[in-house]
């Protein structure tokens, strides 16, 4: 199973933990406010709006949350000025990642982003060094109960890119063109997903162990914790034998 596929299947079961402590919340908020900032408030006429919303009500985010947040992206509320960027770099074992963040302090992010690579082993590279090492594609997960046959037929006929069978979840990738109207039709049939997103994909795996699969993991858990950080992407291939002892 793809490294990618394994933590996005942690993350899911970790949802709940993160949710407690605020932090997707935070982050949603700030998607929402730059998108509306960007492209306006009108959902129809901004799709990457119109993406962070759905986000958002994945997350379970009240109304009156989303709505405040685009009224600050749009001006008609005081809010605070964020500004997005992505850093790159190598994580321990030579993994490459990529982090995408959102602030109000690039002085403040710099910081704590260089201090996580560093503590655990890794190091920030230049404008580009790692990103192209990465596709972005959208990432449609289903979870247990649901059949294989059906999704794979539906989502290709929608115009997915490809379908995979990850165990207990099923994968379904599409470009980024396509993600909204694959997701759609698959919602429209009755499919429920757990969670949909436009995401960045490996293009190739870099396999870790041992302390370096140890190490990795905190330094990802480090960066996806600071509320200023929106995404982490890696191309880590772990064991699921391996994961599991360190997820414990």
């Amino acid at each position: 199973m793809a490294g990618h596929s394994k933590w996005a299947n942690i993350k899911h079961r970790k949802g709940a933990q993160d949710a407690k402590r605020g932090k997707i919340f935070t982050k949603l908020i700030k998607e929402i406010t730059i998108a509306a900032k960007i492209g306006g408030g009108d959902l129809e006429a901004n799709s990457r709006l119109r993406l962070a919303v759905d986000k958002a009500k994945q997350g379970n985010m009240p109304k009156d949350n989303i709505e405040r947040a685009i009224k600050k992206g749009t001006g008609d509320l005081d809010g605070v000025t964020y500004e997005e960027d992505i850093f790159e770099g190598y994580g321990p074992g030579g993994v490459a990642v990529i982090v995408e963040f959102m602030t109000d302090n690039r002085t403040r992010t710099v910081a704590d982003v260089r201090h996580a690579f560093n503590k655990y082993g890794g190091s920030l590279g230049v404008s580009g060094s790692v990103a192209f090492m990465f596709d972005r594609k959208g990432q449609i997960f289903f979870g247990e109960g649901n059949d294989f046959e059906t999704i794979f037929e539906a989502a290709l006929e929608a115009g997915a890119e490809d379908v995979k069978d990850e165990g207990d979840i099923i994968e379904v990738i599409t470009d980024p063109a396509d993600y909204e109207t694959v997701k759609n039709t698959l919602t429209e049939q009755g499919l429920k997903y757990l969670s949909a997103e436009i995401t960045m994909i490996p293009q190739s795996m870099n396999p870790v162990d041992g302390k370096q699969a140890e190490s990795l993991l905190k330094m990802i858990d480090v960066l996806e914790d600071n509320d200023d950080v929106q995404n982490v992407y890696a191309n880590f291939d772990i064991a699921d034998e391996e994961l599991e002892r360190i997820m414990g």
